[in-house]
C-alpha cells in the first residue's frame, strides 16, 4: 500500500514522504490516526496545498516533545517504591504501567506505550535504564531507581541468594519439618492417653491379687 506521510513516523520517514507499507498497518493505524493518506494524485495535491500548515503542526509537536523531554530529565532518576524480599528480588515487577504512573506522580506525562523496556520488566531493587519514545525522532533515556518499602536499594546485609534448585530444596525441607512437628503434636495426646490406660490396667490387675492374698 502506497501512502504519503502527513507527519513523521518512526522507521518510515518524515512528513511529505511517499512510502510503501503493509495494507493492514496503513488501513488500521496510519490512516485512522491521521498520520498518512493514500498516495493518490488527489491526496498528494491536497498535501501540497496544506504543506505549510502540516509543517507548522509538526514543528509544534516537536517543540512540545522537547519541552516534555526537559521535564523528564528534571525528575530523573525516577524513584519507584516496590515490595521486595531480603535478597533484593521484587514480589512482582515494575513495568511500563508502573513507570508511567511514577512519572504522572512526578508531574510529567509519559504514556505506557512510550516506555521501551527491551530487557523486560524490572524484577529487583536498584537503578535500571529504560528508553522513552517521546516522538518519532526523540528518544529519552531514563534511570529508574527501584527502592523497597523501608528505603533499601539492594539486598539486605547477610542475605544470601540461593540458586533456584537449592532454594526449592530448602523450601521443601521447611515444609517437611513443619509437617513433622504437626504429626508429633498430634501424636503426643494419644501417647499420654495410652500411658494412662496402661496404668489403670496395671492397677486393676494388682487389686484381685491383693484380695486373694487376704482370703488366704
Amino acid at each position: 500500500m502506497r501512502i504519503i506521510l502527513l507527519e513523521s513516523v518512526e522507521s518510515l520517514g518524515g512528513i511529505g514522504e511517499i512510502v510503501d507499507v503493509r495494507a493492514g498497518y496503513g488501513r488500521n493505524y496510519l490512516l485512522p490516526q491521521g498520520k498518512a493518506a493514500p498516495a493518490t494524485e488527489e491526496q498528494i495535491a491536497a498535501f501540497e496545498e496544506r504543506r505549510a500548515e502540516l509543517m507548522a503542526m509538526e514543528s509544534e509537536r516537536m517543540a512540545a516533545t522537547t519541552a516534555r523531554a526537559a521535564q523528564v530529565q528534571a525528575v530523573l532518576p525516577l524513584t519507584i517504591i516496590a515490595n521486595a524480599g531480603p535478597v533484593g528480588k521484587l514480589y512482582g515487577s515494575v513495568g511500563p504501567a508502573e513507570i508511567s504512573a511514577g512519572f504522572e506522580e512526578a508531574g510529567v506525562e509519559v504514556s505506557r506505550s512510550e516506555v521501551q523496556m527491551p530487557d523486560g520488566p524490572i524484577k529487583e531493587l536498584g537503578e535500571h535504564s529504560v528508553t522513552l519514545k517521546l516522538h518519532a525522532d526523540v528518544q529519552q533515556h531514563a534511570t529508574i531507581r527501584v527502592v523497597g518499602q523501608a528505603g533499601e536499594t539492594e539486598a539486605l546485609p547477610g542475605a544470601e541468594l540461593l540458586p533456584a534448585d537449592e532454594d526449592e530444596e530448602a523450601e521443601e525441607a521447611q515444609l517437611t519439618a513443619a509437617d513433622t512437628d504437626e504429626d508429633v503434636q498430634e501424636s503426643e495426646p494419644a501417647g499420654e492417653a495410652a500411658g494412662t490406660d496402661t496404668a489403670e490396667s496395671d492397677a486393676e490387675a494388682e487389686a484381685p491379687a491383693a484380695d486373694s492374698a487376704g482370703d488366704g
